[in-house]
């Protein structure tokens, strides 16, 4: 059973509009719309005329189980008072994809129609997808009208770059429906006051995160590494990021998109996250080191592909500088740190040594024989170990091990 700050700070029960106007990517927002049901969130479709040249209402309708709303003097809707309802209770409003006809009404102050009259009367937060013609996006018109809407409390999803479907390469695409959810999920979670005011219980927070493996390379197609995702990690990044952390991201994996709302570093070896760290550390309010990185890196890296008809080589290694150590050695009085243990015996034992030897304020410790734990897998099962002691956690989601891991910082610092 949920605690009543997880109960809060879920989606079940938030209302959203979600505005859809006349784009090819227009038959995308079903997925969206459908994902959002799934996650208890009251949603509402406005479709401008145009849109339904795309994709039919019926599909919104069908998904939602309410009316997709698309003429402003619907004899079946009552304008008068519902058009005002509806932007009442709205917690977010989400228009995508938005064409420039739609942004230029909206910074023009132009409603003349269901959806531009609904969203000039919601006072929530307003997220804005355009979606177009590279041409059209890079029109200095338009983009004035979005500087417009940034001014006016707007925030503008920029489009991706790529293939559009006039044909040619730009940007102006309408992001992917993952990173469309993620800023609806900013604004819709943590909000956990009686009057359902959002607090964001890490606000005003720096947090630096590491995340993934790291790759030594022995020559330039062979490399020692390990089997971290860096889904631990991302997913501790990413909670932090919702409940309002600035947050820095250095990450070793190259299969997980690179999240919203925060400054991600890519790197490679364990050199190159130590000296990421080393350049970002010091003025962090919290740092959680989720990161597996390689204990050895060769002594020397050849400068061509080693030959096997030459015999199997000798690789000699060397002992990488221990970066949750150095963490422990320099982190001031008032920083937080964070370090993880992954183990095949002795757990909480080995944990505990840990804490101490690397002066640590916390060890999250998990064991890679442990039936859905360790790498790769969307579940671990960890153990959080403090000085005041241990806490065991059941098999749980990534991304509730994030929470969980989070409310244990909080309520140390």
């Amino acid at each position: 059973m949920a605690s009543d700050k997880e109960a809060k700070n879920s989606l079940t029960g938030r209302t959203v509009i979600v505005g859809i106007t006349g784009s090819i990517a227009a038959y995308k927002m079903a997925d969206l719309v459908s994902t959002l049901v799934k996650k208890g969130v009251d949603t509402y479709v406005i479709m401008t005329k145009n849109a339904t040249n795309f994709i039919h209402p019926i599909t919104f309708e069908t998904l939602t189980n309410h009316k997709c709303l698309v003429d402003t003097f619907d004899r079946n809707f009552n304008y008068n008072i519902e058009h005002v309802s509806l932007a009442t209770k709205a917690d977010c409003v989400l228009i995508a994809p938005a064409s420039a006809n739609v942004i230029g009404k909206l910074a023009g102050g132009i409603a003349d129609d269901m959806l531009t009259t609904t969203v000039m009367a919601c006072r929530c937060p307003k997220l804005i997808a355009p979606a177009m013609n590279t041409g059209m996006y890079e029109n200095p018109i338009l983009q004035d009208n979005l500087d417009k809407l940034r001014r006016f409390g707007y925030e503008v999803i920029e489009p991706d770059a790529g293939h559009l479907a006039c044909g040619v390469e730009g940007k102006g695409r309408l992001p992917g429906i993952e990173t469309l959810l993620e800023h609806v999920y900013y604004e819709l979670e943590f909000k956990t006051d009686d009057n359902g005011d959002k607090i964001k219980d890490l606000e005003g927070k720096k947090i630096l995160v590491t995340a993934g493996p790291t790759r030594e390379h022995i020559d330039p197609v062979r490399y020692i590494t390990n089997h971290s995702t860096g889904k631990m990690g991302y997913s501790i990044a990413i909670n932090a990021m919702r409940r309002g952390a600035k947050v820095t991201l250095i990450s070793g994996t190259e299969d997980l998109p690179d999240p919203i709302r925060m400054n991600v570093i890519h790197i490679e070896s364990a050199g190159d996250m130590l000296e990421a760290v080393q350049k970002n550390y010091a003025d962090q309010d919290i740092i959680i080191k989720a990161a597996a990185v390689a204990d050895y890196t060769p002594t020397e890296t050849c400068d061509h592909k080693i030959k096997k008809d030459s015999g199997a080589p000798k690789i000699d290694l060397k002992s990488t500088t221990d970066i949750l150590a150095w963490l422990g050695e320099n982190k001031k009085p008032e920083q937080f740190l964070c370090g993880f243990a992954m183990e095949t015996e002795d757990l909480i034992a080995n944990a505990q040594k840990k804490l101490e030897k690397k002066n640590a304020n916390m060890i999250v410790a998990n064991n890679l024989r442990t039936q859905g734990a360790g790498f790769g897998g969307d579940t671990n099962v960890i153990s959080i170990i403090t000085r005041e002691g241990v806490r065991e956690l059941p098999l749980m989601d990534k991304s509730e091990d994030a929470v969980e891991i989070l409310n244990a910082i909080l309520e140390r610092i």
